[in-house]
């Protein structure tokens, strides 16, 4: 995959003014103040690394640094200066070799790592369970930024040689305890820090049941990511081997995941009682010759695996009609996380969980909009793009500020104000709309 995407679009500049007097204000703001996401080391980080942004104080986070990775290599991409380029690389870097700090032979890493020790009541989640295997760890996320870094240094590896066992260790714990065996499919062990709060697919639902499209879209990208880094490092059976295990799982995505009715990729559900073999019983004389259930809840997370590259071209065309439903998806400012048809919609401001059952997410326009890319889906990736540009600009002109997650229908904030992470990924949709050079993630 490649790090650099070039689009030409060059009848966009003559339309809709509006995204681009919203895109000075962004880049304006954006590029004053992103270094208030670097920290530097102390207490339980042993090295530099980035936060989500001001208002998180001293925490790694998982998946939020890799993506806010993404939007700062953007931002040096189109501001920085060599100096700047320079010294980025030790902050990212930092992520990695933090979280790798932080396990051994077991493979479990923390979600989160804060940088003091006085870990409050509501953080002692993130603390190492006694059972590992009881709760969920660190998203399948690592490999995927580390190679991200390693694609920007043009393929140098180097400085994972030493670690590259850790990496392992991580990934085969997801793959020997937290994926279901008849299916091939992964899943949550709980419904708690899934980054995607209360997905409903997950959401209050039994343990080790949620065979989350999320997820195992995560893990497929992960698999391709420990397979490139082997290659990198020549270690070439284990590229081989993590190439095949992509390649089962992508299948296993395929045969469990995608609807034929409703051409859409969906979760399913898991927690199915078991079949017995042994004598007569009530069912024995035609027990169930499935091993999962569709979830039919339209999530944004049915759009992932275009994002990950697991549709086929036929499918991401077929997912338009989701994409384009104005009574589901489709906002005047983004993706509704959560369709507006499903009972569960919702819009209340909450922390605790987040609330993913339709507000508008910076991240979940990003990742749509980027599946959309990654097949030739133009028009609607344009659609999605200025809807988001112009999202962050009227709430910046309004505010001062960018906020966590918004209103689908009017834009307003909801929640969080100085809120930067992934929101800062608009600037790539802006390099991409003005067909100049645009950071990609992995």
């Amino acid at each position: 995959m490649l790090l650099i995407l070039f689009v030409n679009l060059s009848n966009i500049n003559a339309q809709n003014h509006d995204w681009e007097k919203y895109s000075n204000v962004i880049q304006k703001h954006v590029y004053k103040g992103f270094k208030k996401m670097y920290r530097e080391p102390g207490g339980n980080l042993k090295y530099p690394f980035l936060t989500p942004g001001a208002t998180y104080s001293d925490q790694l986070w998982d998946w939020d640094s890799y993506f806010a990775n993404v939007a700062l290599r953007q931002i040096l991409l189109e501001t920085g200066s060599p100096k700047d380029k320079k010294e980025i690389v030790r902050y990212e870097q930092g992520c990695i070799l933090n979280f790798l700090e932080n396990t051994s032979i077991d493979g479990w890493i923390p979600i989160v790592i804060q940088k003091d020790s006085a870990y409050s009541e509501l953080m002692s989640g993130f603390l190492k369970p006694n059972d590992i295997y009881s709760e969920n760890m660190h998203k399948p996320i690592l490999a995927q930024h580390a190679a991200f870094l390693v694609q920007i240094n043009n393929g140098d590896a180097e400085w994972l040689r030493d670690k590259f066992a850790k990496l392992q260790f991580f990934i085969e714990n997801y793959r020997l305890h937290r994926r279901n065996t008849t299916t091939g499919l992964y899943f949550w062990t709980t419904d708690h820090y899934i980054g995607v709060d209360n997905d409903p697919n997950t959401f209050f639902r039994p343990n080790k049941s949620s065979g989350s499209i999320y997820l195992n879209s995560l893990v497929y990208k992960e698999l391709k990511a420990m397979a490139y880094i082997a290659k990198q490092l020549d270690f070439e059976e284990r590229t081989n081997e993590y190439e095949k295990e992509a390649i089962k799982l992508k299948d296993a995505i395929q045969e469990n995941c995608w609807d034929e009715r409703d051409e859409s990729f969906y979760s399913v559900d898991l927690n199915l009682l078991p079949v017995h073999a042994d004598g007569w019983r009530l069912h024995s004389g035609n027990p169930r010759d499935y091993n999962c259930v569709i979830q039919r809840l339209d999530f944004w997370t049915n759009f992932l695996p275009l994002w990950a590259g697991i549709a086929t071209p036929d499918q991401a065309r077929a997912v338009l009609k989701q994409f384009n439903n104005k009574k589901t998806f489709n906002a005047p400012y983004g993706i509704r996380t959560l369709s507006k048809m499903e009972k569960m919609y919702n819009l209340k401001a909450s922390g605790n969980p987040s609330n993913w059952q339709g507000p508008i997410w910076g991240i979940s326009n990003y990742l749509t909009w980027k599946g959309l890319v990654n097949y030739g889906l133009d028009k609607e990736a344009k659609e999605l793009a200025i809807k988001t540009i112009i999202l962050f600009g009227k709430d910046l002109e309004k505010t001062g500020t960018m906020h966590e997650y918004y209103n689908p229908e009017n834009g307003e904030p909801i929640l969080h104000p100085g809120f930067q992470n992934w929101n800062y990924l608009v600037l790539n949709m802006i390099a991409w709309m003005e067909g100049r050079e645009m950071i990609s993630e992995f």
